[in-house]
């Protein structure tokens, strides 16, 4: 089945259903691209929070997520999400992972017959394995050509500043991802298109679990070696995952891949290396959850994927690793010895 989206030209009006800091800044790029493009475009977002609707109508601000950014008159928000998806053909999701699942049912009946949906999430479903565009098919009951994902390194403030930034979508007709790629090109926003949905997703959700085994290392203060040695090791567990479930090579070594594990590792801005930081100067999971503001999916999503890597019978031994400091059957501080004690072998080898 192929999406007719030849029968428009341009998406008028767009739902983005969660107002945290990507899919604000999402939203952010969807404005700026329509207006670039000379099209009038509103963007409707979504929001648990009653004050932060108030103020993204008000100020044209969500300053809990994006600070003293200004977001174009266009965006409008609301705690009313049949209100939000009234009549909308492109619907971006930017939830939590965990709750994705729950908010689709109570979501299915109000959004459009035909409407296109994308997914800016970066998670692994505890106890199913299922990546996101997997719940959405089975959740919503649509085909998979009508389902996209956007990945890359994409850290919101950044983008949200307008700062120069490349990104992948991927749906698995190349029409439909051209299309969607159109609507979110902004003049610091510039996507790339792939039919490699599973590359793509499992790209976005293991360099979550990578960052926050950087992260514990930084936070015991260990050196840029041992730091580029996980980010290295931690890409060819990521590519060993993707090629077993069908993902590509040229994807991993991608902005979906290597982009997004260098940016999500590396700065201070990922709130995954900000979790595993914390962890590794001695913080329990409690306390860093309580000290997040915002969902770092790694620390969800790391049991999921060390779950599936068994089932494939994947050898993930980082993973592996922070899932066990997570779990609380490993301390931090053996983090490092534990990922150095390996049997010798080739680098090539699996």
């Amino acid at each position: 089945m192929t999406v007719h989206i030849e029968r428009s030209t341009s998406a008028s009006t767009v739902a983005v259903l969660g107002a945290g800091s990507w899919g604000t800044t999402f939203a952010k790029v969807l404005a700026d691209a329509a207006a670039s493009s000379g099209i009038e475009r509103r963007i409707r977002l979504w929001g648990r929070r009653a004050e932060v609707v108030q103020q993204i109508n008000d100020l044209h601000t969500n300053k809990q997520y994006l600070k003293d950014i200004v977001l174009p008159s266009s965006i409008t928000a609301s705690t009313d999400v049949e209100e939000v998806l009234r009549d909308v053909g492109v619907v971006i999701l930017a939830v939590p992972a965990q709750t994705l699942r729950p908010q689709l049912r109570e979501w299915k009946q109000l959004i459009a017959p035909g409407a296109v949906v994308v997914s800016l999430m970066k998670g692994l479903e505890l106890h199913t394995d299922a990546r996101m565009s997997e719940v959405i098919q089975q959740e919503l009951d649509i085909p998979e050509d009508r389902v996209a994902v956007v990945s890359g390194p994409n850290l919101a403030m950044e983008i949200a500043r307008g700062e120069p930034t490349a990104s992948v979508v991927a749906c698995a007709d190349s029409a439909t991802a051209a299309w969607i790629a159109r609507h979110c090109t902004a003049p610091y926003f510039r996507p790339y298109t792939t039919t490699d949905v599973v590359g793509v997703e499992i790209g976005g959700i293991v360099k979550n679990v990578i960052a926050l085994a950087v992260g514990i290392c930084e936070g015991k203060q260990m050196g840029d070696n041992t730091k580029a040695s996980v980010i290295t090791r931690g890409l060819a567990e990521t590519s060993r995952l993707a090629l077993a479930l069908g993902g590509h090579a040229n994807t991993i070594s991608g902005l979906a891949g290597l982009g997004d594990l260098v940016a999500t590792c590396s700065s201070p801005l990922s709130r995954n290396h900000t979790a595993g930081r914390l962890l590794g100067r001695g913080l329990t999971l409690d306390q860093v959850n309580e000290e997040m503001k915002q969902t770092a999916e790694g620390i969800k999503s790391c049991q999921a994927v060390n779950e599936l890597a068994g089932l494939w019978g994947i050898e993930m031994p980082i993973t592996a690793a922070v899932d066990a400091v997570l779990a609380g059957k490993l301390h931090v501080d053996e983090l490092g010895p534990l990922l150095l004690s390996r049997e010798l072998k080739s680098e090539g080898d699996h």
